[in-house]
């Protein structure tokens, strides 16, 4: 690492003001940063320095994937290899997975990254570390077999449109992860419903074994074929048909221990939107009157991206709820909308995409009225101590 440091500072005089590539600076410091830790200081005033910066945080969140990326790597072997009747061993699931996914992130990343080192050379700024969480998320939210252009022309319509054209990365409203896949839902919604589209390799004339099914649990049961979705036990463990990242509970949930642990994700958020599900799904169970509002309230943890939404998407700082009681009214919203646009809207089975952006939107207002309800509370509070003396 010396060697690198000191290979670092024979170049960087060359991206400072006045040398030959002054106008890369901002791509060179990117660079810099994402290796070592920055040594820049405020110049007046006292400062806290730490190690754990903006970047590190982030690679934390994306060390934090990769349970559900691996998942999702060996389940897309196992669903194609299923769905054609051969038999394979663990690691040819996963190599074949492996192959079908990285095209994905190769894709996200040069098209995502790329738009943000311009974007930055423009502005004179320096480059944010948002998209290193966001260019992993994108292909963990998709489907398997995705067109590369199309998940490329999401991946550029979430940077511009749902980051940059607001301000830059920190300023945006919405998940540019989920602006992506919405994108892609209400422009192409043949790519993302329908079976064929979760199970790689079916679209390029794949014999199908007879009686296989690619229908992820969410359609099922908008069909209200509940009868024949998997066991409970198969979709917590997640060898389902589903989009990449979203299908093993347990992948998901080791990554949640890793952000509430490191103190990176909000717990708060984390059980209020299980919270809101719960209260939402048992009110259904009471008044149910199709199949789908009978089923157990704890299958929709484990179906579709709930958990994972819940987990990775509702807990984004920049475009969730800031004060710690806006947090809870932000989760517990999310969880009951989720529900209820899975079940009470027959066109779109997924409810946790909408949820989470709906309430994106909202989110600023809670934390108004949040901040609002204190300072009215403390002025009564003040108005009563005064009155007693």
């Amino acid at each position: 690492m010396n060697f690198l440091r000191k290979k670092l500072d024979t170049l960087k005089p060359h991206f400072t003001e006045g040398g030959k590539l002054a106008k890369l600076r901002s791509v060179f410091e990117g660079f810099e940063s994402f290796i070592f830790v920055p040594n820049k200081v405020t110049h007046k005033g006292s400062h806290v320095r730490d190690a754990n910066d903006m970047k590190r945080t982030m690679i934390v969140v994306v060390v934090a994937l990769i349970p559900a990326l691996l998942f999702g790597a060996y389940n897309t072997g196992l669903q194609h290899f299923r769905a054609t009747g051969i038999e394979a061993g663990i690691l040819q699931n996963f190599w074949f997975g492996f192959l079908k996914i990285l095209p994905l992130i190769v894709v996200s990343y040069v098209v995502g990254l790329g738009i943000e080192f311009t974007a930055a050379q423009i502005r004179g700024h320096e480059i944010n570390e948002g998209f290193l969480v966001t260019g992993l998320l994108i292909p963990l939210i998709m489907p398997v077999d995705v067109p590369l252009w199309m998940l490329a022309l999401a991946t550029a319509f979430a940077v511009i449109i749902g980051v940059e054209i607001f301000g830059g990365p920190g300023m945006n409203i919405l998940n540019p992860a989920l602006t992506a896949r919405a994108f892609l839902f209400f422009s192409y919604p043949g790519w993302m419903t329908g079976d064929e589209v979760w199970i790689a390799g079916l679209k390029g004339g794949q014999q199908v074994i007879d009686g296989f099914s690619g229908a992820t649990p969410m359609a099922l049961s908008a069909a209200w074929e509940t009868d024949r979705l998997p066991s409970f036990l198969e979709m917590f463990i997640g060898t389902i048909p589903g989009s990449v990242g979203e299908t093993s509970t347990i992948a998901i949930l080791i990554g949640a221990f890793i952000l509430v642990a490191t103190g990176i994700g909000s717990w708060k958020v984390i059980v209020s939107v299980f919270a809101g599900a719960l209260g939402m799904g048992l009110l259904l169970n009471l008044i149910a009157v199709n199949p789908y509002m009978e089923l157990p309230v704890y299958y929709h943890f484990v179906m579709g991206g709930f958990a994972f939404g819940a987990v990775f998407m509702a807990t984004d700082p920049v475009s969730g709820a800031q004060t710690e009681r806006g947090k809870w009214i932000y989760g517990l919203l999310i969880g009951i909308f989720s529900i209820i646009f899975r079940v009470l809207n027959p066109a779109y089975p997924e409810g946790v995409m909408l949820a989470i952006l709906l309430m994106n939107v909202f989110a600023p207002l809670i934390d108004h009225y949040v901040i609002q309800s204190n300072i009215k509370r403390r002025l009564k509070r003040n108005r009563v101590a005064l009155n007693n003396r």
